[in-house]
């Protein structure tokens, strides 16, 4: 009689077994920056993780080295009197983007830095792109991620991570890092990312939410599309991204999957703040315990194919696999 359950009757059996798993190495930490010195702000939609000024988030990330962290997105909070219609802040070699990658190249040379590329922290507006009469412009939106792409590289990112969904974007961020003889500062294209309510969170850690005007549904993609996805990431490959992106992570699974099954490309999958709120807020409820959600779901991008994660509950995730490493 064949009995699978044989194969699972002791943990040393079940680890003997374990097709995939997680590790440190496979996660990324979103951080939100400030301006001025010794400062920390609380976010109240996500529980446990806080907007700090560039030297505490210094202090912070050596820690996170020590546990293992090999990567850290940078997203801005930009000051209200700095955004415009334009979001002409991006693009200003000396804006905090600019200045906490100087910093933290010099405090923590060891850790690799990505930096999104949108204008939707910096415009008046909230869009990823200029506005015009309720449109959003695609070619004129690109020229402004190539010049904000090409400070962010110059001041020290590693990574740079187009989140906009402009067509065409990579290609020319490409060429603009490669014509300025920085060659080896990689892509890493948001090729796949859907108009999703799991974002709101984010948008209250970075103060553009409530400038929204209108949403965001002729550039994000619609959750209802699977092979429109297959051709995002394919078309953003073919214009020289090294790594691709799917936004967001848990309810998308089956593209995450279907991408690693068809496409040969480095794939990450960004465990949204929406995501990781809902997890922290059923912890909080008593209906369900936080750790043993987020490893379960952090598990399940590994499954489906992912390279890597990016998510909020990182070093909650990296507490978790040092305790139970040194059992």
């Amino acid at each position: 009689m064949i009995r699978p359950r044989r194969l699972r009757q002791a943990q040393w059996i079940r680890d003997l077994l374990s097709e995939h798993a997680l590790t440190a190495q496979d996660l990324i930490l979103p951080v939100f920056v400030i301006d001025g010195q010794n400062t920390t702000e609380d976010i109240p939609s996500l529980p446990g993780v806080q907007r700090k000024t560039m030297d505490l988030l210094a202090e912070d990330l050596k820690q996170y080295v020590d546990m293992g962290l090999r990567a850290a997105a940078l997203f801005p909070v930009t000051p209200e009197d700095k955004k415009d219609e334009t979001g002409s802040e991006s693009h200003n070699p000396d804006n905090l983007i600019c200045r906490t990658l100087h910093y933290l190249k010099k405090e923590v040379p060891h850790i690799g830095l990505i930096t999104d590329v949108a204008l939707d922290p910096y415009t008046s507006h909230g869009h990823d792109g200029l506005l015009k009469d309720g449109e959003i412009l695609n070619d004129e939106t690109v020229e402004i991620l190539c010049k904000q792409s090409l400070v962010q590289a110059q001041a020290g990112a590693d990574i740079i991570a187009p989140s906009d969904m402009m067509d065409g974007r990579v290609a020319a961020i490409r060429q603009t890092l490669d014509v300025n003889d920085l060659h080896n500062i990689m892509i890493m294209s948001y090729a796949a990312k859907y108009a999703s309510c799991f974002y709101g969170p984010f948008r209250d850690a970075v103060q553009s939410g409530g400038k929204l005007q209108g949403d965001k549904k002729t550039y994000q993609m619609d959750p209802a599309n699977s092979n429109e996805a297959m051709r995002e990431i394919a078309l953003d490959i073919d214009e020289g991204a090294d790594m691709a992106i799917i936004k967001p992570g848990l309810p998308y699974l089956d593209i995450i999957s279907k991408a690693h099954q068809s496409l040969d490309i480095p794939l990450f999958a960004y465990h949204v703040s929406g995501e990781y709120a809902m997890l922290k807020a059923a912890d909080q409820n008593g209906w369900l315990n936080y750790e043993q959600g987020l490893f379960e779901t952090l598990l399940s991008f590994k499954r489906a194919g992912c390279t890597g994660i990016l998510s909020y509950g990182a070093i909650d995730a990296l507490h978790f696999l040092n305790t139970n490493s040194s059992k």
